[in-house]
């Protein structure tokens, strides 16, 4: 395959040096591109076969189907709404455009000006009046059935994904457009989008392992963003008392169907409201989208092989996890003492690495246990105190703290507090949870004491959330796999593609060998 490859590189390259001495310039600037192939189609879907209009059209795209038959070619041309068929004739266009059009392959982007009719067939065409090349592609294009099946290969060149697969191209057209829809709805709740630092001198907000930088201007250590959860909650403290951020995080954590070491999230953070309402925004957020990007509430997805109807009409459901554990797995924990909960663990071969409580053995049940079975939307709430530092108490139990995860497809959506707004109390969690990073557990918060002298100053009661865009996007559009919703996920190099230290060394040895050529 290779060889062949090779083959057809140098026969393009060829076509390339011809066209130059023709005196044609195969990369020009640029072209005045008027009309879309999708709004072209929708626009002509009227005409009867061999209809022709007088309406002047102006096209560009990429060649995808190429039948060239002496005087006159017929192509298929994509641009980023869909594919178009044009119709080119030499003595239309005239000799020169048409010899260029001769040393045209699939894969090459033109541009064509012209008028639409109907083939005998009905099929809308753009009648060419004029044609140029706009890039000459050097490398082929898969072969359409059998050359870009391989989703490793699709998520590595995600630029021949886009290419080839029109769906993917929508998927990424849709994702584009439920961040805007996203953005018009806090909008219209009167939020305001902020920035956040993606470095930082120390990392929080959130239980992950956190990627480590070096600033070289100040020789220290640096962190990748885990969550921007403290920040945005030191603008509380400066006043403003809506706001939200769209964002990078980045997690040193493992790589699956709904992970990414890289991720786009959205925070909130509302002044003066509890979780409760907190449940609402998001609940209505929900319904919101799903009825701008599908005219309705009720939706079909694929989950475990069978099809399942969800629903995201608000309000959703609420559980807690021991109502969980008792509904869905007929466990009752409320009986177990601590060695009731701990032969559990051992029962369903669930490990811990810090110390015993009960809340933390309730917590790992229901993870183990539960997390799978919530296919529709719902709220679990008040979540054991020792799942978080950065939450309230809840009013009446303080072995539960005011925090809720919403569930759907069998994954946690969102994350979401009545936000610690105590300094005392944030100072004592925050030092415990320095400790236990201190003693080896590598998600733990460490000591932000910037952030707690800011909480000195009052910080308003607040309800606070966050949900990851790439989760929202496989729930909402149809995605199997988070990377089938970003754009370039994190992917290990392969085996042929060299890292940077590999080409450094490369360009030494050359550098090296260059110089002992010169001195010889």
């Amino acid at each position: 395959m290779a060889l062949e490859d090779n083959r057809l590189i140098k026969e393009r390259l060829d076509k390339l040096k011809a066209l130059r001495e023709m005196g044609v310039e195969p990369y020009p600037y640029s072209f005045d591109k008027q009309d879309n192939a999708a709004d072209l189609l929708s626009r002509y879907s009227g005409l009867d076969p061999e209809q022709e209009t007088s309406d002047k059209v102006s096209v560009a795209g990429r060649i995808m189907q190429l039948r060239k038959m002496g005087k006159v070619t017929f192509l298929h041309l994509q641009d980023q709404t869909g594919r178009i068929q044009v119709y080119v004739r030499k003595d239309d266009v005239g000799e020169l455009s048409y010899k260029v059009l001769k040393k045209s392959d699939l894969g090459d982007i033109i541009g064509i000006k012209g008028h639409i009719f109907t083939t005998k067939t009905g099929e809308i065409t753009v009648y060419a009046e004029s044609f140029e090349l706009l890039c000459k592609s050097l490398r082929p294009l898969p072969e359409k059935y059998h050359g870009l099946k391989d989703k490793e290969l699709r998520y590595r060149k995600r630029y021949l994904d886009l290419i080839m697969n029109q769906d993917v191209k929508d998927m990424f057209l849709k994702r584009s457009l439920m961040i805007k829809y996203i953005r018009e709805y806090y909008d219209s709740l009167g939020f305001i989008e902020v920035e956040t630092p993606a470095l930082q001198t120390i990392y929080g907000g959130a239980n992950a392992r956190p990627f480590i930088t070096h600033i070289n201007a100040w020789d220290m250590t640096m962190y990748l963003s885990i969550s921007p959860e403290l920040y945005l909650k030191r603008l509380l403290v400066g006043g403003f008392e809506k706001v939200f951020t769209i964002c990078k995080n980045f997690r040193n954590e493992g790589v699956d169907a709904t992970h990414n070491p890289e991720f786009t999230m959205l925070e909130f953070y509302h002044a003066y409201i509890d979780y409760e309402k907190t449940m609402e925004i998001f609940e209505n957020m929900v319904e919101f989208l799903a009825k701008k990007i599908h005219g309705t509430t009720k939706i079909k997805r694929m989950y475990r092989g069978e099809e399942v109807e969800l629903d995201f009409k608000a309000p959703w459901p609420r559980m807690t996890m021991e109502g969980c554990l008792k509904d869905l797995m007929g466990i009752d924990v409320e009986p177990l003492d601590d060695e009731g909960l701990k032969q559990l663990l051992v029962n369903y071969n669930i490990e811990y690495d810090t110390s015993f409580s009960r809340g933390l053995a309730i917590q790992l049940l229901f993870e183990e246990l539960c997390e799978d079975k919530l296919i529709q939307p719902v709220h679990i709430i008040d979540h054991p105190k020792e799942s978080t530092p950065l939450c309230k108490p809840k009013r009446g139990n303080p072995d539960l703290i005011e925090r809720f995860e919403s569930y759907c497809l069998g994954a946690e959506i969102c994350n979401a507090y009545s936000e610690l707004n105590d300094p005392v109390l944030q100072r004592k969690l925050l030092e415990e949870q320095a400790k236990e990073l201190r003693g080896g557990a590598e998600e733990a918060h460490p000591m932000d004491e910037d952030f707690v002298q800011a909480i000195e100053y009052g910080m308003p009661p607040a309800g606070g959330l966050g949900f990851g865009v790439d989760r929202m996007a496989i729930m909402l559009l149809g995605a199997e796999s988070i990377r089938d919703v970003i754009l370039f996920p994190t992917m290990k190099p392969a085996s042929d593609t060299p890292t940077v230290d590999e080409q450094e060394k490369k360009s030494e040895e050359e550098l090296k060998e260059s110089l002992e050529n010169k001195k010889s």
